[in-house]
């Protein structure tokens, strides 16, 4: 729900993809930001995986929509199995590592962002299937931003949510207990043990949320013990609170009974829920139309409303793009639109043919950024996440999704496909693709990543046999490890590569590179890159395929700053021929 900079993303990324032999696992990750510009730096931690099943939005975490998917066409709402909700906090745990906190904290921060906290967990909690999973996380012991947020929120749960035990999930970590009992103090220093003590004056900077509940019977059923506290000094961490709240059924303002018809009710305005805030009691109710969501009862209608709505507008088959500004105000960049190529796109034959893609290869998932003009990149999406652009683009401000699997060759009309393939999404179009694939050794691997533009003879007979038939273009190079020798590297490696008049490159990022080079036991010192006899990045071949390896000195440079170098992909990571 707060997801940037993006590292606990990435490991829910791993997750979904444990199993490498599935290029579309069923999952999907929606990673949400109220911040544009940090949205930006969330696609680029989640870029470094290339997973078509990763999609950033740009949203208030406490106000995020609702989103509808197609089920056996039938508009369905989308109820989520596992939420992440780390929340903005004051970060006291954190002062360790950040000098900051030593100098700005006061115990007013911690009042002031208990209500947007508590919001922020509430929407989560409303989006969560029943039996679904919630972890509310802050990097804070102050327990006015922890457990009494979760107090509040199982409080006015009625029962929905419980909180799991979940000590025994994480062996060998240290951790203490959740607080039961904790007092309040204001910026000046004066403590309060329960709301009657509050002054009048004092009711807009401290509510009673912030207060352990009164009824001990109440508080114990809680079980705020099962909370986790994480303390820096037990195991040399940071300070940090976690707490894994379970639904047990529907949360009781979604399951009002309907009126019945004909019945007078009065109008009930929607309340809108303001990030700047934080000090109200208790949490925003769902909107109008999502306030009877899980009964079973108001979904006909609302589905019905909601198609309604995105019928009135002229939308076009397959695109998906920025939302209109009058419904939903839009901070920050605009985005291009997400448009499927569709079916009979005269595009799309001559990349099946040239790469003899298996008739199981989902086309439909395939997107553009644009509506007009020369399609440059092709990208990939999950069939699920397919469904979920589709059908929210008018509620939804989409940052980025998919993973780019082709790249427009600037000469590529020369050749029988004008698209090569691009190394992001390699992996999971390999599975698909059945021609123009080579099977390299591990010596062959080292030579390609290291040379500019090795000439076939150089590479192992068995390499030079299977490229010297095939047409120039684009080619699939695959490394299968020996099990027979333990001491190779024992994981396969597919690298996207180029296959020229009489020589064979690579088409892979600089930090691709050398990661794979490490793996294989082969450290590239800094002066041996500055001399230029390591490493080249992919961007200074970018303007297409070299003809010959004699290229002169010139030649490259001219190719380097032409104005075609960087047009036909962003897997590079600059301009430069050398990396510096």
């Amino acid at each position: 729900m707060c997801a940037a900079p993006g590292s606990k993303t990435t490991q829910l990324i791993e997750m979904l993809h444990a199993d490498m032999n599935v290029p579309f696992p069923e999952g999907f990750v929606i990673a949400n930001d109220v911040d544009n510009k940090r949205c930006y730096l969330l696609v680029h931690q989640a870029k470094r995986l290339s997973s078509p099943c990763i999609m950033v939005v740009n949203h208030d975490a406490s106000s995020i929509p609702r989103l509808m998917i197609d089920v056996n066409g039938k508009k369905e709402v989308l109820f989520y199995d596992r939420i992440l909700c780390d929340v903005p906090c004051s970060g006291d745990g954190t002062m360790r590592k950040n000098i900051d906190v030593w100098k700005k904290w006061t115990t007013l921060n911690s009042l002031q962002l208990h209500g947007l906290q508590l919001r922020i967990a509430t929407r989560g909690a409303e989006q969560l299937v029943e039996g679904g999973r919630m972890v509310y996380s802050t990097c804070s012991l102050n327990p006015i931003e922890d457990e009494a947020v979760i107090a509040s929120l199982l409080e006015k749960s009625e029962g929905a949510l419980e909180l799991a035990d979940v000590s025994s999930e994480l062996p060998g970590l240290k951790w203490m207990p959740g607080l039961t009992q904790w007092k309040v103090m204001t910026k000046d220093g004066q403590w309060f043990a329960e709301w009657d003590e509050v002054p009048h004056s004092r009711h807009t900077q401290i509510r009673p949320t912030m207060f352990p509940p009164k009824d001990p019977e109440k508080l114990q059923a809680m079980h705020l013990e099962r909370c986790l506290r994480i303390l820096p000094h037990h195991q040399n961490t940071g300070g940090f609170f976690v707490a894994v709240l379970v639904k047990k059924s529907s949360m009781p303002w979604n399951k009002r009974p309907p009126k019945l018809q004909g019945e007078s009710a009065k109008p009930r305005d929607p309340v809108q829920s303001s990030p700047a805030g934080p000090t109200g009691e208790k949490a925003v109710g769902p909107s109008e139309l999502e306030r009877k969501l899980d009964t079973g009862i108001g979904d006909a209608e609302i589905v019905q409303r909601t198609e309604d709505l995105e019928n009135n507008g002229n939308k076009k088959d397959g695109v998906c793009g920025p939302p209109p500004s009058k419904k939903m105000k839009l901070f920050g960049f605009k985005e291009d639109p997400f448009v499927f190529i569709p079916e009979d796109d005269p595009l799309f034959p001559p990349i099946q043919k040239f790469y003899a893609l298996d008739p199981s290869f989902p086309r439909m998932n395939l997107l553009t950024r644009t509506t007009e003009g020369k399609k440059r990149q092709l990208y990939m999406v999950s069939k699920e996440l397919r469904n979920v652009l589709l059908n929210n683009s008018e509620r939804m401000k989409v940052i980025n999704t998919g993973i780019k699997v082709w790249c427009r060759n600037s000469s590529g009309e020369e050749f029988d496909c004008a698209f090569r393939l691009a190394q992001e999404g390699i992996y999971t179009l390999y599975p698909f693709i059945n021609s123009r694939i080579i099977t390299v050794s591990l010596e062959d691997v080292k030579i390609l990543l290291t040379q500019e533009n090795p000439f076939l003879r150089k590479l192992s007979s068995e390499t030079y046999i299977q490229a010297k038939d095939l047409a120039k273009g684009s080619v699939v190079l695959k490394y299968e490890p020996d099990p027979t020798k333990p001491d190779t590297l024992q994981c396969p490696i597919v690298l996207c590569g180029w296959r020229g008049k009489a020589s064979m490159r690579t088409f892979v990022p600089k930090n691709e590179r050398l990661h794979y080079l490490r793996m294989m036991g082969l450290e590239v010192l800094a002066e041996k890159r500055k001399e230029g006899t390591a490493l080249m990045d992919e961007s200074a071949a970018t303007s297409g395929p070299l003809e010959d390896d004699k290229v002169s000195a010139d030649q490259r440079a001219e190719q380097a700053a032409s104005p075609d170098a960087t047009s036909t992909g962003s897997d590079s990571a600059g301009g430069a021929t050398v990396p510096r």
